[in-house]
């Protein structure tokens, strides 16, 4: 139902049915007592939870997502997300902007597996705390590279 309805939204957009390109992510859900060995913690944010990587298309629908152990890193992932994405979209996907969580050449290459080029979206310069990034995904007036 959540794949028929991202197409029809799509094409309401006067989008192609299947994106080009996908963004990735992931946030840490916090824990409740019956979580039990599910949850993990996440040293980064403070937290004991569970870690959501997820799969959105550039107007921010879901394309797909998992739950694990917020203890588990982000680029740990990518093989099964990218695996995910290509098999709900038909393998449409070319183009996948991430933040820099997903730096390496492991993440890079289990998304090249599965046809998909990583493009790392780095701040310009250091910053503390939140700060939007401008037009960071707008991606699909491109079809193919991250602003």
């Amino acid at each position: 139902m959540v794949n028929d309805l991202r197409e029809l939204l799509r094409l309401a957009a006067g989008r192609k049915e299947q994106p080009s390109a996908a963004i990735f992510d992931s946030r840490t859900l916090q824990s409740s007592p019956e979580s039990g060995a599910r949850a993990g913690y996440d040293g980064a944010k403070r937290r004991k939870g569970s870690n959501v990587p997820v799969a959105v298309d550039t107007l921010g629908q879901l394309v797909a997502l998992r739950v694990t152990p917020a203890s588990e890193q982000d680029r740990e992932h990518v093989a099964a997300l990218a695996a995910q994405v290509q098999a709900v979209t038909g393998h449409t996907v070319e183009v996948a902007c991430v933040d820099q969580g997903y730096t390496g050449d492991q993440p890079l290459e289990a998304a090249a597996e599965q046809g998909i080029r990583l493009e790392v979206v780095k701040l310009p310069t250091a910053k503390k705390g939140f700060v939007l990034l401008p037009r960071r995904w707008v991606v699909e007036k491109t079809q193919t590279q991250c602003p």
